[in-house]
């Protein structure tokens, strides 16, 4: 799977670390942990720069923020739990998903977006109730931006610093990310047979 992902981004560049992590944002089958890193690595062996995977990086995850946000903002709460609990199995989101999140919210306001964009459990879902609770555009995007940024920088940065060593590790890669895929897949089918029998 590393090589797919090195092949994607070497293939189309800026425009194929945003789209990985706009996917990654929206229905997350690979985690930007795994992503940014190695668009760091890139960036480090001069293929890319490194501001620009961190700006491809936020970019792609700040447009996977929307979809959520909107639907949030454009449902309300009782159609978005209504969805949810049809088909929130295919997106592994549920409704105690959106009630993690929405504590969040409740507790910390806007600066939930920007922390939760740091959190693995929490990201992909806090655009959810800051879309229901009518959060402004403008604060969220701006929460948003700075919370994508900063996860962003911290991955790109950990792969830039790999940089020469990329080589002595990259037999190991391969074998470790698809681990981690298995895993993801293994916990996204667990949570959709959990959520098919305890509906």
């Amino acid at each position: 799977m590393g090589s797919w992902i090195l092949d994607t981004i070497q293939s189309m560049g800026y425009l194929g670390l945003m789209w990985l992590m706009f996917v990654e944002n929206v229905f997350p089958p690979i985690p930007s942990e795994l992503i940014v890193p190695l668009a760091g690595y890139l960036a480090a062996d001069g293929s890319l720069t490194f501001a620009g995977v961190v700006l491809a990086g936020t970019a792609g995850a700040l447009i996977g923020t929307m979809p959520f946000y909107w639907a949030g903002r454009a449902l309300g709460e009782a159609r978005v739990r209504k969805l949810v609990r049809r088909y929130g199995r295919w997106l592994a989101i549920t409704e105690d998903d959106i009630d993690m999140a929405a504590r969040w919210f409740d507790r910390h306001g806007g600066a939930t977006v920007c922390f939760g964009r740091l959190i693995p459990a929490v990201r992909s879902v806090i655009s959810l109730p800051a879309g229901l609770m009518g959060m402004p555009f403008l604060p969220f995007l701006f929460y948003s931006a700075i919370g994508s940024f900063t996860w962003t920088l911290i991955l790109a940065s950990a792969g830039y610093m790999l940089g020469s060593q990329f080589e002595a590790v990259s037999h190991y890669l391969d074998p470790v990310s698809t681990v981690v895929a298995i895993i993801v897949v293994v916990l996204y089918v667990r949570k959709v047979w959990v959520y098919r029998h305890s509906a």
